[in-house]
């Protein structure tokens, strides 16, 4: 009968929570004190000492777009170059524009236009007009414009053909 009543009073000391305040705390836990430590900082924030994890980094540049910049730069600076060199071409010649001969070959003589103050002023325009005119109907064309010419220049170039008659400035 004994041995009944000892396993009685076994199963009361065990039975509830083991951890309930009061309670003899478990092996290798300090008196006072919790028996999980408590988390620091607020929810959904990382306790302090906790390693961060990276921000994430701003777009890359990478070779291929370096490459893709550059060559749109190249030709932006060629489109622009080309449009600077030929605007002063005879092309753009109105009357009263100074032209300068550029090159000695009579089949390309390189006219570009320059301000009439400027040393490099040969000759002035003193008619333009659009059309194909070619040897005998420029030179008609360019006694009925202008009386006082020297020089007949063409240029045929499809939709953008024309005739300049010149005199010496």
């Amino acid at each position: 009968m004994r041995t009944d009543s000892l396993r009685g009073s076994y199963r009361r000391a065990f039975q509830g929570n083991p951890f309930a305040q009061g309670q003899q705390q478990p092996y290798g836990q300090p008196q006072g004190q919790a028996p999980f430590p408590q988390q620091a900082g607020q929810p959904g924030f990382p306790p302090p000492g906790a390693p961060v994890p990276p921000q994430p980094q701003g777009r890359k540049i990478s070779f291929k777009m370096i490459k893709n910049i550059v060559i749109v730069l190249i030709v932006a600076g060629v489109a622009i170059g080309g449009f600077l060199a030929s605007r002063d071409d005879a092309n753009t010649a109105a009357v009263g524009d100074c032209m300068h001969r550029g090159s000695t070959d009579d089949n390309d003589p390189d006219l570009e236009v320059v301000d009439c103050g400027d040393a490099k002023a040969q000759y002035e325009v003193l008619a333009k007009v659009e059309g194909n005119y070619s040897g005998l109907t420029a030179q008609s064309k360019c006694e009925a414009e202008a009386k006082d010419f020297a020089y007949v220049y063409t240029e045929t170039n499809g939709s953008k053909s024309f005739l300049l008659c010149l005199k010496d400035k």
